[in-house]
């Protein structure tokens, strides 16, 4: 086709002059001559501009990889530094016996590369173990002061200071957790009635030491010093008269060094969690520990911080329901089992049977528990028991809160671990208000019915407060 149309061109030509051949040509070659500069130009400015954007592109990566290298022997070298002495031997091996930062260009590329991967990861990992925001320590403070009276024979009217209570929590990870408990409290101490230590002096006291591990919430286990799961205030209220309602704890859950006849506190392992049981809201507590000392001497710290007088361990569980159906009730019991072995004497079987009901709302609370302490003492068939209660309800009213308490304990003189509580028994009635959200006034009236001395009537205006 394209020789077809170009056949009359090329036979004009051919029967064309001289002359006008000569124009024809030096057109033509006008045309070429006038093409291939412009081509040329075209080209050699394509090449110039590729040229050039090549060069900048690569003086660009010269100058990162000269940052990068900058960055890396910054970071690297105290990293390298620090943890000489934790590299692997088989890295050791592959550095050489001097090693150190400037022998390591000489390491061969693949051997270099292998290396390297764990100190990057220690220098990701290690600035995690130290970051403050990851392991937050948080500390919140609590207190009380207290002015008291009462018609008690030997006893004054005081002002009172009571326990400054240091909680601490921080997160150590995002399973593991640390709660502490330092308090301040005055003396002196009252074991089982029986007053110890030097009165008016402070003494500081680790109430709670626990290292907690959330696996989910079927599984929880903390390990240290814990209170015992035996009924419900104990794990409800902890070393804080700003949470509770009223001035102070039930007689039967007193701490040790307050006159409390149970094992508050422990040293040892817990579990705790939720039971898979739909609406019903089964939880349950298992623990085992050191127990408490035999109350020998009545001097003698009753929590077996550091060394158990025995081999034998402390166990209790507990199993509580939290029914949907009802907000705010929960219903329980535990049971608690320990060898004691008194100075001079046979040794005892513990038992510590506890059921609770509680009813708590906002505005509306109902505290009723029941515990019995079953003592056996081995060779005799006669056996101990402590019964003890109280019930507690309380109603709020905008900022104020009266309450009314009864509570009772009933030991045997011949009780082989605490004779000197005997019984005791009394209403409590007060009034709380809340000043803010952080102060709390309370009015309390006690008459205290005991088989050990007289009844009497006490008084006591309590300012709680949180910081």
């Amino acid at each position: 086709m394209r020789s077809c149309r170009l056949a009359p061109i090329r036979s004009r030509f051919r029967h064309a002059g001289p002359g006008t051949k000569q124009l024809v040509l030096l057109g033509l070659l006008g045309v070429v001559l006038s093409t291939s500069p412009l081509r040329a130009q075209e080209a050699s400015t394509v090449a110039d501009t590729d040229k050039q954007t090549i060069q900048m592109l690569l003086q660009r990566i010269e100058r990162l990889e000269a940052r990068v290298t900058q960055l890396e022997s910054t970071h690297a070298e105290p990293l390298r530094t620090d943890t000489a002495s934790n590299v692997a031997p088989a890295t050791r091996a592959a550095i050489g016996p001097a090693a150190g930062p400037a022998v390591a260009p000489a390491v061969p590329q693949q051997a270099s590369a292998q290396s390297s991967e764990p100190e990057q990861e220690m220098e990701h990992l290690e600035p995690e173990r130290m970051d403050m925001s990851k392991t937050l320590l948080r500390m919140r403070g609590f207190g009380d002061i207290t002015f008291h009276g009462s018609n008690q024979n030997g006893s004054t009217n005081s002002f009172s200071l009571g326990q400054l209570n240091l909680f601490v929590t921080s997160d150590i990870s995002e399973k593991f957790k640390f709660l502490g408990e330092i308090v301040f409290e005055s003396g002196p101490d009252n074991f089982y009635n029986v007053p110890g230590g030097r009165r008016n002096e402070f003494a500081v006291d680790v109430e709670r030491y626990l290292v907690q591990y959330s696996y989910n919430d079927y599984f929880n286990l903390a390990v240290g010093r814990y209170h015992t799961a035996i009924g419900f205030y104990n794990t409800a209220y902890h070393h804080s008269t700003w949470f509770q309602t009223t001035t102070g704890r039930p007689l039967l859950f007193q701490f040790e060094d307050s006159g409390g006849i149970l094992p508050i506190h422990n040293v040892g392992l817990s579990a705790s969690g939720r039971i898979p049981s739909g609406s019903l809201g089964l939880h349950y507590v298992a623990e085992i520990g050191n127990g408490r000392a035999s109350r020998s001497p009545l001097s003698d710290e009753p929590v077996q911080n550091e060394v158990d007088e025995n081999n034998r361990k402390a166990f209790n569980l507990a199993l509580f329901a939290r029914p949907e159906s009802i907000r705010g009730l929960q219903v329980g019991f535990s049971g608690y089992h320990d060898k004691l072995i008194p100075l001079g004497m046979p040794r005892v079987d513990e038992t510590i049977l506890a059921a609770h009901a509680v009813y708590m709302v906002p505005k509306f609370e109902w505290l009723n528990e029941v515990v019995l302490v079953r003592h056996s003492p081995e060779g005799t068939s006669r056996v101990f028991n402590t019964p003890g209660f109280y019930t507690q309800i309380a109603k709020r009213f905008g900022s104020y809160q009266p309450y009314f308490r009864y509570q009772y304990i009933n030991a045997s003189d011949q009780e082989p671990i605490f004779p000197d509580v005997g019984r005791m028994d009394g209403p409590s009635v007060g009034v709380r208000y809340d000043a803010s959200e952080s102060v709390a006034l309370k009015l309390q009236y006690d008459y205290n019915i005991a088989r050990h001395f007289s009844a009497n009537n006490a008084l006591s205006l309590q300012l709680g407060f949180t910081f």
